[in-house]
């Protein structure tokens, strides 16, 4: 399967449960919530209280993303709000076993992310305990970038080490993904497509951004 996940990143702030209520009904069954500290990444976002208002608003999966220094001080708040699924950064841990454990003893789903000059190879410890692999496609911190050209090879190269540690793991992207990117990523081997501007700014609206993404798909 592969699965199309907003990012509320790109959406309207103002309007954003009557936008995540469209992109449900237009047939998405997860969202995509990045989380940004100003010191892994030069910006800043949101935290767990936007976990707690979309919560009772939505039956979607939600995974948020954790692009923080310190992703420890900030997966029981999240997880305790609602999240489905807690995506660390591998580059700001030493060891992440032990914190991956402990999301999984919280009942949640676990998942790494990697930046794009960080080696694919750097998740093989790490991906029998994973439930999702982030391959990042931009350098995180700022939505509405564009496609990084190599990235297909480390999709790729993703894809198979996935096959070989842990085949029940998805591989995820984020960063740059739309109409003219998702056949670029899928073929490469990704099944989640984190799609932000392409969904929530798409000027003829959510709905159709959706549909038009589900055709190619």
């Amino acid at each position: 399967m592969i699965y199309l996940s907003p990012s509320i990143l790109a959406a309207d702030f103002s309007k954003l449960g009557a936008q995540v209520a469209e992109a449900e009904s237009a047939g998405v069954t997860r969202l995509h919530v990045d989380v940004m500290d100003g010191h892994f990444v030069p910006n800043l976002s949101m935290g767990a209280v936007v976990v707690e208002g979309l919560r009772p608003i939505t039956k979607l999966f939600i995974e948020v993303h954790l692009m923080v220094e310190e992703p420890a001080k900030f997966t029981p708040a999240f997880i305790d709000k609602g999240a489905d699924l807690v995506i660390v950064h591998q580059e700001v841990l030493e060891d992440a076993r032990p914190l991956l454990s402990d999301i999984k003893k919280r009942g949640i789903k676990t998942g790494m992310a990697i930046n794009p000059n960080t080696p694919v190879e750097t998740l093989v410890p790490y991906l029998p305990l994973l439930d999702l692999a982030l391959c990042m496609t931009v350098f995180p911190g700022f939505g509405g970038q564009a496609f990084l050209p190599y990235s297909p090879e480390r999709i790729g190269k993703l894809r198979q080490l996935i096959e070989e540690h842990n085949p029940q793991c998805d591989l995820e992207v984020d960063g740059g993904i739309d109409a003219n990117t998702v056949g670029l990523a899928t073929r490469a081997g990704a099944n989640v497509l984190v799609i932000g501007t392409g969904i929530f700014r798409h000027p003829r609206g959510i709905g159709a951004a959706v549909r038009e993404l589900h055709d190619l798909l």
